[in-house]
C-alpha cells in the first residue's frame, strides 16, 4: 500500500489517497516527533472518530473490527521503523475523515483531560439512586478524592437525593488532610450535563428477589432503553461533550441505545464487565493453576449472555475457560437463590473502580464502540480517545468465540 505523507496545522498525515494539504518526503516524516495521524474515511455508523493504533496491521486497515484486539492473519507487515516507533510510543491516532469535524480532532484533547497543562479532576452526575447507584456514589466518595472534583446525584425521587447527599458527605476519616469528592445535590434535569462524566443508573423492572428469570438484565432492556434514550436526547440537545457513562443493565445494548440517538460512540463507555472479572477471580482462585487470573486471565463482551472469560491468553484452556464463563455469568442467580439482590460486587468492580480508572488513564473493563456494537474489553481513554489492549499471544478458538458474540452484538435488533 502506498502512503502519503502531509503537513496539515502542523500535524503529520499518513493517507492511501491524496489531499491537498502541503505534502512531505517519507524522510521529512519520519523527522516528525508529534502525534501522528492515520486518515481514513469510513462510514460514521460503524467506526469512531479517533482511537489510537496499536499494532502495524491496524495501519493498513480502513474499518473497525476485532482485528483492533489481535490479527488473526498473522502477517508481517513491513513499515518504517520511525512507524512502528510511533506505534511504541502510543503516538499514531486513526482518525476518520468522514466526520464533518475531524479537523478539529487534530493536536486538541477529549475536553475533560486537562487544565493548565495538569491533571483536571472531573465533576460527576449520577442518575438513578437505587441499590447500585447509591453504593456507587458510596464506593466513589471513598475512593475518588485524588481525581474526582465533585458528585451531583439525581432522582425522580426527591427524598433519595437529601438521603445520599447527607449521608455520604459524612463519610469522612479523622485525617484532616483526606480529600473526598463533594456530593451535590441537583434539583433541576437542566443541570444534569454540566460536568464531565454523566453516569445512567436508572433501572426499571428489576424482577424482585424469589421470581424465576432466565436473563434478568434483558428483562430490563425495554423499559430501561426508554430512559437512556430520554437523557441521551437531552445530552445531545445541550450538546455534551463529555462521557455519557452506562451502569444500568443490559449495559452493552444501553450503549447503542444512546448510540442510536445521535451521541457520539467516542463518548459513550458502558460499565458491567468489571464484575464479571471479578466474578471470574473468584472462581479461578479456586481452581489449582487458575490462580493468576487476574494477571493471566482476560473477559470480553457483554455482561450477561455472550460473555467470554478466558482463564489465560497465552495460555488458553477451552474446558476451564467455558467453567469460568458459566460461573461469572450466572452468579447474579446464585445470590438471588440465597435471597439477595446481587448489586455490590457491581456497583463498585463494575462502575466504582472502573470509572476511577477510567478518570485516570488506566487499564479498566468496559465496554466501547467497535465497528457498529459496543463490545466490553480492557481499555484506556486516553487524552485523544480510546486505546484497545491487544494480545498478540490470542489463541484462534478464543478468538473464534469472540466473534461469535461480537456478531450477535452487531444483529441484535434495537
Amino acid at each position: 500500500m502506498q502512503f502519503y505523507y502531509y503537513l496539515y496545522k502542523n500535524k503529520l498525515l499518513i493517507s492511501d489517497v491524496p489531499f491537498p494539504f502541503k505534502p512531505l518526503t517519507e524522510k521529512a516524516a519520519s523527522l516528525y516527533n508529534g502525534y501522528i495521524y492515520r486518515l481514513i474515511n469510513t462510514d460514521t455508523s460503524k467506526s469512531k472518530l479517533c482511537y489510537y493504533i496499536t499494532h502495524p496491521s491496524q495501519i493498513f486497515s480502513k474499518y473497525e473490527s476485532l482485528g483492533l484486539i489481535w490479527d488473526k492473519n498473522q502477517i508481517i507487515y513491513k513499515l518504517p521503523k520511525w512507524i512502528l516507533r510511533s506505534i511504541e510510543e502510543n503516538r499514531l491516532l486513526c482518525l476518520n475523515t468522514a466526520y464533518p469535524n475531524w479537523e478539529e480532532k487534530l493536536g486538541h484533547t477529549i475536553p475533560v483531560f486537562y487544565e493548565n497543562k495538569g491533571f483536571r479532576k472531573w465533576d460527576l452526575t449520577i442518575v438513578g439512586l437505587g441499590d447500585v447507584g447509591g453504593t456507587l456514589i458510596t464506593g466513589l466518595r471513598i475512593l475518588g478524592g485524588s481525581c474526582i472534583n465533585t458528585i451531583s446525584i439525581y432522582d425522580r425521587d426527591k427524598n433519595k437525593i437529601k438521603r445520599w447527599e447527607y449521608e455520604c458527605n459524612q463519610i469522612i476519616d479523622s485525617n484532616p488532610h483526606t480529600v473526598f469528592p463533594e456530593i451535590l445535590p441537583l434539583e433541576k434535569e437542566n443541570d444534569l450535563f454540566k460536568c464531565h462524566m454523566f453516569v445512567f443508573c436508572v433501572s426499571v423492572g428489576v424482577p424482585e428477589v424469589g421470581k424465576k428469570v432466565s436473563d434478568v438484565r434483558l428483562m430490563q432492556f425495554e423499559g430501561n432503553s426508554k430512559i437512556i434514550k430520554s437523557y441521551a436526547q437531552k445530552a445531545r440537545d445541550c450538546n455534551f461533550s463529555g462521557i455519557f457513562a452506562v451502569v444500568s443493565d443490559p449495559v452493552d445494548l444501553l450503549c447503542k441505545s444512546a448510540f442510536n440517538v445521535g451521541l457520539s460512540p467516542d463518548q459513550i463507555r458502558g460499565y458491567g464487565l468489571g464484575v464479571m472479572n471479578a466474578r471470574a477471580n473468584y472462581y479461578a482462585a479456586k481452581i489449582n493453576g487458575a490462580e493468576n487470573f487476574l494477571q493471566d486471565g482476560r473477559c470480553f463482551g457483554p455482561h450477561g449472555e455472550g460473555l467470554v472469560v478466558a482463564n489465560s491468553i497465552e495460555h488458553y484452556d477451552e474446558k476451564v475457560s467455558d467453567y469460568l464463563t458459566e460461573k461469572a455469568k450466572n452468579a447474579n442467580l446464585h445470590m438471588r437463590a440465597v435471597g439477595f439482590k446481587p448489586y455490590i460486587a457491581p456497583a463498585m468492580s463494575s462502575g466504582g473502580f472502573s470509572i476511577i480508572n477510567t478518570i485516570k488513564s488506566e487499564w479498566n473493563y468496559s465496554s466501547t464502540f467497535l465497528g457498529g456494537a459496543f463490545m466490553g474489553c480492557r481499555n484506556k481513554l486516553l487524552p485523544y480517545g480510546t486505546q484497545l489492549e491487544y494480545y498478540k499471544d490470542m489463541k484462534e478458538p478464543l478468538f473464534y468465540r469472540l466473534e461469535k458474540t461480537y456478531n450477535q452484538l452487531l444483529k441484535f435488533k434495537y
